[in-house]
């Protein structure tokens, strides 16, 4: 069956596992983070169907859905994600900036298992960490004790930060937020990091990783990560006819081709810049057809729009309802982002002041 042992040797093969992380990595048994039914890929893996498979997920480099929904399960309703834990090199990238001797505040504790890492590598008392959900805070609890580990758990707004325990060297969140909170950077240090995944519901797929310096953070953009939302700045779940209900809507055509904005990382992050209430999603045809519905669909449930990918066309049909013309906004906002020179993600620079946060080139 496998082990510990087999974790450790996909993650050095891999080459994601670094001196200062192996001993921690090895010490801390994820089995002790995993609910004996959980989710991975698209399907259940249970412990008690069979032990051996629920053994080899949870010793895999993979992310485990341990919770949709924020744990109230209603019938006919979207299931969606909300606790995992987190793919283990990816957690490894993320814990690359933190050195001895620190102290972290970590927002989102989740099913524990990042704060056992940090708790066993840097020592209990320098680790703080946050969760929203009494259950999951609970049972992180509970984790971390039958891991004889006691970092200092909280049961809070992980956007607020806990100004009783700062300063940190270190401020990583579990979470993606579209906005950083001030409190987060009041509570690091001077010269001190903070970590988070970021984003808009266009495109929430980066790292924004900031320096504390003269009371505001400045950083970049990175990575590719795909992690839970924080509970008050989540976008919007749903099915198309959430939002669709057979209405016509206003035809036009476009030369800009939806995959695009689909395929191109960079696009879709500029795009998302401009568009911060909205997400995508591109539904294939099931015929063999190779064409595409695109559609967009905004947070608050008002509008809808669509563009039809054909292959062989450089003009594509539009349709739009309600009162934001949302492909309007994206077109424009992707012709803005191409006239800029359709500047690399990376190139992107993000400032959190107490006035706010802003992200310029």
């Amino acid at each position: 069956m496998s082990s510990p042992d087999r974790l450790l040797e996909i993650l050095g093969n891999k080459g994601a596992l670094t001196p200062e992380w192996a001993p921690s990595v090895a010490a801390v048994d994820r089995a002790h983070f995993v609910p004996d039914t959980f989710e991975v890929g698209e399907r259940t893996v249970s412990r008690s169907a069979d032990e051996a498979e629920w053994r080899r997920m949870v010793y895999a480099d993979l992310p485990l859905i341990t919770q949709h929904n924020d744990g109230r399960a209603e019938a006919g309703q979207v299931a969606f994600p909300t606790c995992s834990t987190s793919m283990p090199s990816l957690m490894l990238d993320m814990a690359a900036i933190v050195r001895d001797g620190d102290t972290v505040l970590e927002i989102g504790t989740g099913t524990g298992y990042h704060a056992a890492w940090l708790a066993h590598r840097l020592g209990e008392d320098r680790i703080t960490s946050i969760e929203t959900d009494k259950t999951l805070h609970d049972i992180a609890r509970e984790n971390l004790t039958r891991a004889g580990l006691h970092p200092h758990l909280l049961r809070g707004d992980g956007l607020a930060g806990a100004p009783g325990r700062a300063p940190f060297n270190r401020t990583i969140a579990t979470c993606t937020v579209r906005d950083i909170p001030y409190a987060w950077v009041e509570q690091t240090a001077p010269g001190g990091t903070i970590l988070t995944p970021w984003g808009s519901s266009f495109h929430s797929y980066s790292f924004a990783t900031l320096t504390v310096q003269d009371g505001q953070a400045t950083g970049r953009f990175s990575g590719r990560p795909a992690f839970m939302w924080a509970r008050r700045q989540r976008r919007s779940y749903g099915r198309i006819r959430d939002w669709y209900h057979g209405e016509q809507g206003d035809r036009a055509t476009t030369t800009l081709d939806p995959r695009v904005l689909e395929e191109n990382p960079d696009a879709r992050f500029a795009v998302g810049l401009r568009v911060r209430d909205a997400w995508p999603l591109l539904c294939p045809a099931d015929d063999g057809s190779d064409e595409a519905t695109y559609w967009l669909l905004d947070d608050a449930r008002t509008s809808w729009a669509t563009a039809e990918y054909v292959p062989g066309r450089t003009t594509y049909e539009t349709e739009q309802h309600g009162p934001r013309r949302l492909w309007d906004e994206v077109e424009s906002a992707y012709s803005a982002w191409t006239a800029e020179g359709s500047p690399s993600r990376d190139r992107y620079r993000i400032t959190v002041t107490a006035e706010g946060q802003s992200v310029s080139l």
